[in-house]
């Protein structure tokens, strides 16, 4: 595709904004406006395009504060819109550095910004200024960071970012994505528009910067168009991500039993298959996808690991564990106080925390995660004993048995536990009730029938609910 004239990028634009319409005709329009020549480019061609069309058009700033010209370039952008009659509103937000760089912390609280003012003004769909140029750094960042199919993919014309913009109803568009930059600044040129420069975009530290100045230029003096050939490489790439993308969901549903993945369903891919739906799999959960290495040390232990092992793998958002085959995601909690393992570690004593009951429906206990429901019905603890007694609860310690009713056996809560398929790290977090020595109530399990009431009515039957994660 040869370069687009000044002359042919408002048709271009107006295409390109036909297509969002049909694709999203209710979404209002606005424009991400932080004042450069891209961004004023857009501002002219959809202020026309909108006038045409008979559409309302607003604009959104986000004031960084990190230039010290930004009070300047507020401005310019409000008196631009004032000019044309384009509605405008921004929002100043505070920058700090963090693990990321600041540049990514500045990105992060920009797009929180403008989705708060899209939500604010009605406005459902933000067109930004990104064009063929920045697609073709975009893909080139990503090679050189080790991407794989879904990285240099690039730029989507159009796409909800909820992480971003902080909701799934808005959409992100780039109606300009396949014009160049030199059209862009043809196109400014012809059209006498004034803009701002931000001084930040010339330091070298910044990747993008050092890629723009120093490597593009050289890759055009070499490659000329080079920028519209890595957009149909991007494209290839999103076509192959797509094909993954279905065969991963495939996959998923096949080998899903509950909310555990099978992995006896799975254990005959190849390593690509399996690196492939757990990818997918960390992506329909909202979890940050994981490096290779780490993925691949994660698949090695869940598959040579002894079947009798607690296995977990840690990651930022959660915890892999394997129990009887299944592999689970389950959220990362805070530990509870004297939270143990008493089947690896043997008895333990302590004292837990001593209760009476007084006849309410239910205690929280937030040292042990939850509530201990006292429900009324034909099965359980005469209430008036169980008001005299003295209660604890507290981890079991080891060695505590529970006989559940008078026709069955006695035996240890680590048995109860493993006939009723409850994994060790679920085992950890529920707390038993005793009076004394005498065991009454283990969480997960049930009663114990000992010291039971022998029928009737208005007994006291001990329940737990965790609180949720």
């Amino acid at each position: 595709m040869s370069r687009s004239t000044a002359g042919a990028l408002p048709a271009a634009f107006a295409q390109a904004m036909h297509g969002l319409r049909a694709q999203y005709p209710d979404a209002s329009p606005a424009i991400a406006l932080s004042g450069g020549l891209d961004s004023m480019v857009l501002l002219r061609l959809a202020h026309a395009w909108a006038a045409e069309q008979g559409v309302a058009l607003s604009a959104f700033h986000v004031h960084h504060g990190i230039s010290p010209h930004a009070d300047a370039w507020l401005a310019h952008c409000e008196r631009a819109c004032a000019a044309l009659g384009v509605a405008f509103d921004h929002r100043r937000v505070n920058v700090t550095r963090d693990k990321s760089g600041l540049e990514a912390a500045a990105r992060r609280l920009r797009y929180a910004a403008l989705g708060e003012m899209c939500r604010l003004h009605g406005a459902g769909l933000l067109l930004t200024a990104h064009h063929l140029d920045d697609q073709a750094e975009t893909v080139l960042l990503q090679l050189l960071r080790g991407s794989g199919p879904a990285g240099l993919s690039g730029m989507d014309a159009a796409n909800r970012a909820p992480g971003l913009l902080g909701s799934e109803e808005l959409v992100m568009a780039r109606p300009l994505l396949t014009q160049s930059r030199a059209a862009l600044e043809a196109y400014a040129a012809a059209s006498a528009l004034a803009w701002v420069e931000d001084e930040s975009n010339l330091d070298p530290r910044y990747a993008r910067n050092a890629l723009r100045h120093q490597v593009m230029p050289a890759l055009a003096s070499a490659f000329p168009g080079f920028q519209e050939r890595i957009a149909r490489s991007a494209a290839h790439a999103a076509s192959s991500q797509r094909l993954l993308d279905e065969l991963a969901a495939q996959d998923l549903a096949a080998s899903l039993d509950g909310e555990a993945l099978d992995l006896g369903r799975i254990a005959h891919f190849s390593p690509d298959r399996i690196h492939n739906l757990l990818r997918h799999l960390f992506a329909v959960r909202g979890l940050a996808m994981p490096s290779t290495a780490w993925l691949e040390e994660m698949v090695a232990q869940l598959f040579s690991a002894r079947e009798d092992a607690q296995l977990k793998v840690t990651h930022p958002g959660c915890h892999i564990r394997r129990h009887r085959g299944k592999l689970h995601l389950t959220p990362r909690l805070p530990d509870l106080a004297g939270m143990r393992d008493p089947d690896d570690i043997g008895v333990l004593q302590r004292d837990g925390e001593h209760f009476r009951w007084t006849g309410q429906a239910a205690i929280a206990f937030p040292a042990y995660g939850g509530v201990l429901h006292f429900d009324i019905g034909e099965t359980g603890f005469d209430p008036a004993w169980l008001k005299a007694q003295d209660l604890t609860i507290d981890f079991r310690s080891g060695g505590e048995r529970l006989k559940p009713a008078p026709n069955r056996p006695t035996r240890s809560l680590k048995a109860h536990f493993q006939a009723l398929g409850v994994p060790a790290w679920e085992r950890e977090r529920l707390p038993v009730v005793k009076r004394g020595l005498d065991l009454l109530f283990a969480a997960g399990i049930g009663m114990d029938c000992h010291l039971q009431a022998r029928g009737g009515e208005g007994l006291v039957a001990l329940r737990w609910e965790a609180n949720p994660a």
